[in-house]
């Protein structure tokens, strides 16, 4: 076979390899897996955690062996804390759910146990479930709050919620 063919010599004919080879499923599963992760990790990054759980049970059962106890020593009683006067904390009440008069019912419900309601609204925005929000001094009054209110949720105040009170957030599973 010449690598040149000559003149009037018949020429072999080319094969036409046109066509298109898709990827495996494997393949293109993974490529859509990483786009995914990639528009995942843009839209959170930023995000700070805005809650935390802590499971006392776990920890207890998480070290099994027994700790020697140190020799006893004097040790000085822990001073008592101080008690919650409900009056002297403002709470804000705001309504997410569209159920009209929720606020102004857990407002009252909140000021005939003792709490200084300041405001009640309407809140613009989404809130996974009704919530007890606080600036960091106030989270034992929070959670005396939640309590009083039937609200399972507290978290630390966000965004432009005020951080000389408490503001509690209603929605649809709020405690009538």
């Amino acid at each position: 076979m010449a690598l040149f063919p000559l003149a009037g010599q018949p020429q072999p004919r080319s094969r036409d390899e046109r066509g298109v080879a898709f990827p495996s499923p494997v393949v293109m599963l993974s490529v859509i897996a990483v786009a995914m992760a990639a528009v995942t990790f843009v839209a959170t990054r930023d995000e700070p955690p805005t809650e935390r759980r802590v499971d006392t049970a776990s920890i207890a059962s998480a070290d099994p062996s027994p700790t020697p106890t140190p020799p006893a020593k004097a040790t000085p009683k822990p001073k008592p804390k101080p008690r919650l006067e409900r009056r002297e904390v403002s709470v804000e009440v705001f309504n997410t759910s569209g159920i009209k008069g929720l606020a102004a019912g857990t407002a009252a419900r909140a000021t005939q146990v003792g709490w200084a309601v300041v405001g009640e609204d309407n809140w613009y925005g989404t809130v996974p479930t009704s919530t007890v929000y606080f600036p960091a001094r106030l989270e034992r009054a929070a959670k005396q709050l939640a309590l009083d209110l039937g609200i399972k949720r507290t978290a630390p105040a966000v965004g432009e919620m005020k951080r000389d009170r408490l503001t509690v957030i209603l929605t649809a599973d709020a405690p009538r």
